[in-house]
């Protein structure tokens, strides 16, 4: 009798190969993903520079073991840390992610593709500083911002039609097979190694999603981006060795990823990789909110002038929002900790409606105290719009509308405010342009002196400057 599956080791899966073809083949020509790769290189380490303030993030940054340092490592902006690029790829990402204020990706399933910077910096920083070492050239920040485009396009149109969240799993199983494709490339694995490293980052156990919702909202989803592009870097590593890859890993009847994770369905795609998601990424600018919240967040600002001095006279407020933001965000009772509280969208409202404002510190124990919040939260209902539900997944808007409008008891009411396009996304972007550079400068400040702000500045203004410096010599203007 023959067995009933054959040994016979398959061809690599299609998905596989066509990430790895378009990392070492497609050469990216559009100067606006360039342009947008840019802001998005600043704007994330202007996060990770905000978050070193909150002593919950920097407890899980350093060396694995106290004291280590690694001759020729990776540096950890805004820190004196030099690490293995496993371990600096934890600290960048940890950092990027803290919160929640880096740049974001809607669509069948969520993420934030620049969560890929932890990987691409890290490996690519203790790349340059060995070349030089060994009296070799380094990295440029092009190949920077080009592996950065590339990593969000994989992440973002793997993301268009393939909802991790629906089966359980987190978004970051896509930062860690896009950061695996990108930073392989940039240790220069050949073609069969990166597929070896990227069938290698499917195999991994991947995270669930338990840890951003209710009853078990908590801080790992702070770090859990960070815990993949680091394992992005490790698997990388591995390949380089010549060690196996898992040809069919998605597809192999009742042990690929389709069967075991994904409920026996085979990936859809939408669109071929190019730079579309780099182009069409949206920004979290104004406020540190889940990203379905933004333009919640955005019309509650504008109800606080008719609404701060008349709390205790409200009756209801209801949120006229579109689908995803309901699942993820929309919560009642009690929220125990800052990331229990930074996805719920009655909660980022209220701060809003009552401070005209929301800031990351109002995430903090000590303004969850303030009981108008649980109170206005209390009167606060969330009601679907369909057309705004088809609008997030249009192609041609990618929209995340949110509409406010206040009840009285006395029977009188606010105007709704609506807000389709939070000042983040594509649509807004010469409107927000001024507000993300606004935005770096001041986190700039919270960690450097003004004459190595100035220097920092001047560089990242600079396009041509920029992708022509080594990068070893980037990270070091941001070494304290």
């Amino acid at each position: 009798m023959s067995a009933a599956i054959s040994n016979v080791r398959p061809k690599a899966d299609k998905v596989l190969v066509d990430i790895v073809d378009y990392v070492m083949k497609y050469k990216i020509s559009s100067r606006e993903a360039y342009d947008t790769a840019r802001l998005c290189l600043i704007d994330t380490l202007g996060c990770g520079l905000e978050a070193l303030e909150y002593p919950a993030c920097t407890k899980l940054l350093g060396p694995v073991v106290p004291g280590t340092v690694v001759p020729h490592g990776a540096k950890v902006p805004g820190t004196q840390f030099q690490l293995d690029p496993i371990q600096a790829a934890f600290n960048i990402g940890a950092m990027i992610r803290w919160l929640d204020f880096n740049d974001t990706w809607l669509a069948a399933e969520w993420g934030h593709p620049s969560d890929n910077l932890g990987g691409i910096l890290a490996t690519a920083d203790w790349l340059s500083r060995n070349a030089v070492a060994a009296g070799k050239k380094p990295l440029l920040m092009r190949d920077v911002l080009t592996a950065m485009i590339k990593a969000h396009e994989i992440q973002g149109v793997i993301a268009l039609e393939n909802s991790f969240n629906r089966v359980g799993l987190d978004h970051v199983v896509l930062v860690k097979v896009a950061s695996t494709a990108v930073v392989a490339q940039l240790m220069g694995l050949n073609r069969e190694e990166i597929i070896n490293a990227v069938s290698l980052a499917w195999v991994d156990g991947q995270s669930l999603r338990t840890y951003r919702h209710a009853p078990n909202t908590g801080s790992r989803k702070s770090w859990a981006a960070g815990d993949a592009t680091s394992r992005a870097v490790r698997l990388a590593l591995i390949a380089r060795t010549g060690e196996m890859g898992y040809p069919s890993v998605l597809t192999a009847k009742g042990w690929g990823f389709y069967d075991v994770l994904f409920k026996g369905k085979p990936f859809q795609f939408q669109r071929k990789y190019g730079s579309y998601v780099m182009e069409h990424v949206l920004f979290k600018i104004s406020f540190p909110a889940e990203f379905h919240a933004q333009t919640a967040v955005e019309a509650a600002v504008t109800l606080h002038p008719l609404v701060k001095d008349r709390l205790d006279q409200i009756q209801k407020v209801e949120i006229v929002t579109h689908e995803s933001a309901i699942r993820i965000i929309d919560k009642s009772g009690p929220l125990d900790n800052p990331a229990d509280r930074d996805h719920c969208i009655q909660y980022m409202a209220a701060v809003a409606m009552i401070k005209g404002n929301l800031t990351a510190a109002d995430y903090e124990d000590a303004v969850a105290r303030d009981k108008r919040i649980d109170a206005l939260r209390a009167k606060m209902l969330c009601i679907e719009n369909k057309q705004y539900s088809k609008d997030y997944h249009d192609p041609a808007k990618r929209s995340i509308a949110n509409q406010l409008q206040v009840f009285f008891k006395d029977g009188s009411k606010t105007a709704k405010v609506a807000v389709e396009y939070p000042i983040g996304h594509r649509r807004r972007r010469k409107e927000g342009i001024p507000v993300l550079e606004a935005k770096f400068r001041t986190n700039l400040a919270r960690r450097f002196p003004v004459k190595q702000q100035q220097t920092i500045q001047a560089l990242c203004q600079n396009s041509k400057r920029l992708e022509a410096t080594p990068v070893n010599e980037f990270v070091d203007l941001f070494v304290i």
